[in-house]
C-alpha cells in the first residue's frame, strides 16, 4: 500500500539496507529461535520492508526513534549495529532494544512509548534543538486514549514529533476493526500511515489462529 506522507517532510538520507537485507536478518533471528537459542519472546517483521526503508529516508541520524516490541527493522534502519542487535536478541532482549547512539528506544508496553516520545519532543523544543522525534505505533495502539491525548498535546504545542501508524489490522491476533466497531481507520493527514499484511504471527515463527 502507498504510504501517507505529510507534505512538510523532506528526504535527507538514503538507506544502507535493502529489503532483502532486512528479510535476511529476521531469517537469521528465526533460525536462532527455532534452534532453541533464544529463551525469550521475539516479534518478527516481514511484509513492510519497502515502506520502512522509504520512511527512514526522512529521519535524521540525530533524531529520536521510538518503537514497540516489533522493533528490529526500525533499529537497523536507524543505525543500530547489526551484530550488537542480534546479540541482544539472542540474549533475550528482542522487545527492549535501546540505544543512545543512535537515539533509539523501544518498549513492550502497549502505548508505553507514546508519552515518553512526547516528553522528549517537548524537551527538544524547550532546548531549541534542531532534531525531532519519530514514534512508530500499530493500528490498535492508535485507537487508545493515550495516543489521542499525546497527539492533541503535540499538535497544540507544535512539538517536533512525527507519528507513524503501521496498520496490519491486528493487535496480537485481535482484529482492530471488530474491536472498535469501525469500517476503516481515520488517519489525520499530518500522520504517516501505511497498511501491510504481516507474514509472521504476533510472537514466534509459527502459524496463528483467529478464534
Amino acid at each position: 500500500m502507498k504510504i501517507q506522507l505529510p507534505k512538510h517532510l523532506k528526504k535527507i538520507r538514503e538507506s544502507v539496507y535493502t529489503a532483502d537485507d532486512l528479510i535476511d536478518f529476521e531469517n537469521e533471528v528465526k533460525e536462532h529461535y527455532e534452534n532453541g537459542e533464544i529463551k525469550a519472546p521475539i516479534h518478527l517483521s516481514k511484509g513492510n520492508e519497502n515502506q520502512l526503508i522509504e520512511i527512514f529516508k526522512y529521519i535524521s541520524e540525530d533524531d529520536w526513534v521510538f518503537s514497540s516490541w516489533r522493533n528490529h527493522y526500525h533499529a537497523l534502519l536507524h543505525g543500530v549495529n547489526k551484530q550488537s542487535l542480534l546479540k541482544d536478541i539472542i540474549s533475550g532482549r528482542s522487545m527492549n532494544t535501546n540505544s543512545i547512539n543512535p537515539k533509539f528506544y523501544s518498549s513492550s508496553i502497549v502505548g508505553g512509548i507514546i508519552p515518553i516520545a512526547t516528553g522528549v519532543a517537548q524537551s527538544i523544543k524547550i532546548q531549541n534543538k534542531k532534531n525531532k522525534v519519530w514514534c512508530f505505533i500499530g493500528d490498535m495502539t492508535y485507537e487508545t486514549g493515550i495516543f489521542h491525548e499525546s497527539y492533541k498535546f503535540s499538535r497544540n504545542f507544535e512539538l517536533p514529533l512525527e507519528f507513524i501508524v503501521e496498520d496490519n489490522t491486528l493487535s496480537t491476533n485481535t482484529p482492530t476493526k471488530e474491536t472498535w466497531g469501525i469500517k476503516n481507520l481515520t488517519i489525520p493527514k499530518d500522520i504517516i500511515y501505511y497498511k501491510y499484511e504481516r507474514d509472521y504471527p504476533h510472537h514466534g515463527t509459527g502459524n496463528w489462529v483467529l478464534f
